[in-house]
């Protein structure tokens, strides 16, 4: 190492690049990813409505469902055929007493009584049925929804500072019980208000509840092992969660219960200090450089390494000599051109990603196949698609990687506005499996590109921005009452933009992360435009086995 700086990387090298420590800390990350999955998800399982319904007339109760649905619901040219939020205006009892089913040219009225639903499709009392969130109402659900992120945002800001400020774990546990409280309030709502007031409040703990413990969980492995690990450990937990996800929700056979089983578990975060460490690089931008010296050890003596005493010297020196400010804020980050652009830019994608990510699982009831196995089929393309991307995104690097998949998310997504039934779903999840590889990339690149002192900062503005945009994420999907492709169409042209963002990037594939604000802008400046990870990882890897 003569020559060179010692950071906290160097020791991590010294006490086992990838040993039994940092297979440890890969499962002490399963309660969060199952935690962010019920935060994030649970509220589809709520309000997803069958769009199959029609008029409830009580003097028609004793008629089978097909015969209540054929006398109610005059004909029209929709969808189904039917009208869903009009029926006869007719004495109902004297049609029972004739038999006979109005005639196509009665006039009608809206729907008096409620809804039925279709059973088949959503077997399951949902807050939007029970309340009859349809036709005037429809866009409740997504107004909701769009409240949710905006609770999002606010969480974001509130985290984000208690993360630099009173360290990562301690910010994990606050959102994660913010989001498990909550969450059981829930089910105390009696109409849209409450309703949407009790998910604002849940919102505030997503991506939070996941981002602070990943973030530590990062800085314990060395800089070419981190995209396999991280990624394979996500794949593993995230697709588990999100596979059972639905099987709960029919289990639970309310939505209430559904509420109640996916947030009480997160009230278990408070023995996260039992189990999880401080941020190492987060103990060292507050100048308690002992303390991180002591995490590398303990990594040292469970991998049952030594870390040289002259290492852990030329350490501190490093350490105490650094010129960074302990208490820079992300603003600093607005002062330097250079890394205020490559910052941005980043945001941007991340933004467009993640819209693309949420807004394409809020499609599944556009796909004419059954909701659950059709989720249940499009999260299992989690696993794989970390697997893969977890091994080859080092070799290809962050820019070019990222660039082919997004553009592949594109084409897909037309692909699958030309087919209906089950040719539809398989296009749906391929682009499933292009867009996971994008987004992982992305969670990856953001907290790769910005200084340990700030990285929770500007992990969180980045996902502020994606909240920010991800409001409008259910009226995208709201749009297929104007046309129903236009939902797919308009994500679609969300991965071009995302996939053009990446050329203006700095590649990080193999690269430490920067610990102050100079590393950081160094690694900015000295991105080239035409320069992808392949062309250069000899000599990366080269210096990292230096």
């Amino acid at each position: 190492m003569a020559g060179q700086d010692v950071d906290f990387d160097s020791l991590l090298s010294a006490a086992g690049e990838l040993g039994p420590y940092q297979l440890y800390m890969s499962f002490a990350m399963f309660p969060f990813y199952t935690f962010v999955v019920f935060v994030y998800f649970t509220q589809i399982f709520l309000t997803e409505v069958s769009p199959n319904h029609w008029c409830r007339i009580p003097e028609l109760e004793n008629l089978t469902e097909i015969e209540r649905r054929d006398y109610a619901a005059p004909p029209d040219n929709s969808r189904f055929g039917y009208s869903r939020c009009s029926t006869y205006d007719v004495k109902w009892a004297d049609v029972v007493l004739t038999g006979k089913k109005p005639d196509s040219n009665t006039p009608t009225i809206p729907c008096q009584h409620g809804w039925e639903f279709n059973k088949s499709e959503i077997p399951y009392p949902t807050i939007t049925s029970e309340m009859g969130w349809v036709c005037e109402k429809d866009s409740y659900p997504a107004t909701a929804q769009a409240i949710y992120f905006v609770g999002s945002i606010i969480g974001s800001l509130i985290i984000g500072y208690l993360a630099d400020r009173y360290g990562r774990l301690s910010a994990a546990i606050i959102s994660t019980l913010m989001g498990g409280i909550f969450g059981i309030l829930t089910i105390f709502s009696k109409n849209i208000y409450d309703f949407s007031v009790y998910r604002f409040l849940t919102g505030t703990a997503y991506d939070s509840c996941r981002i602070m413990a990943y973030l530590i969980c990062l800085e314990f492995i060395v800089p070419k092992h981190r995209s396999s690990v991280s990624n394979v450990t996500f794949g593993v937990f995230y697709c588990l969660a999100v596979i059972v996800l639905p099987w709960i929700a029919l289990a639970c056979g309310d939505w209430k219960i559904t509420a109640l089983v996916t947030s009480i578990p997160l009230l278990t975060v408070i023995l996260a200090p039992l189990y999880l460490p401080e941020s190492p690089k987060w103990l060292i931008s507050k100048g308690r450089v002992d303390e991180a010296i002591k995490k590398a050890e303990r990594v040292a003596e469970v991998n049952k390494k030594v870390i040289p005493p002259d290492l852990i010297e030329k350490f501190k020196v490093n350490a105490l000599n650094c010129e960074e400010a302990k208490d820079m804020s992300i603003l600093e980050v607005f002062k330097r051109p250079c890394l205020r652009n490559i910052f941005l830019i980043i945001c941007l994608q991340y933004t467009l990603v993640a819209v693309t990510f949420d807004a394409l699982f809020r499609t599944i009831n556009l796909l004419d196949f059954n909701f659950f196995i059709s989720f249940t089929l499009i999260s299992s393309t989690e696993l794989p698609s970390s697997l893969v991307v977890g091994f080859i995104m080092d070799v290809f690097g962050r820019r070019v990687l990222i660039f082919v998949l997004l553009v592949l998310t594109s084409v897909f997504g037309i692909m699958t506005t030309c087919f209906s039934g089950w040719q539809s779903v398989a296009c749906a999840v391929s682009m499933r499996f292009v867009l996971n590889m994008a987004y992982n990339i992305s969670i990856q690149w953001v907290p790769e590109v910005m200084p340990a002192a700030v990285r929770a900062s500007g992990v969180n503005i980045a996902h502020i921005c994606s909240s920010f945009a991800m409001i409008f994420s259910p009226y995208i999907v709201y749009s297929e009452v104007y046309y129903r492709s236009l939902p797919i169409l308009i994500l679609s042209v969300c991965s071009l933009v995302a996939a053009a963002t990446a050329i203006f990037l700095p590649e990080t594939a193999n690269k430490v992360m920067p610990q102050t604000f100079d590393d950081a802008e160094k690694q900015a400046k000295d991105h080239k435009l035409w320069v992808f990870a392949c062309s250069w990882n000899k000599t990366v890897n080269k210096d990292l086995k230096t």
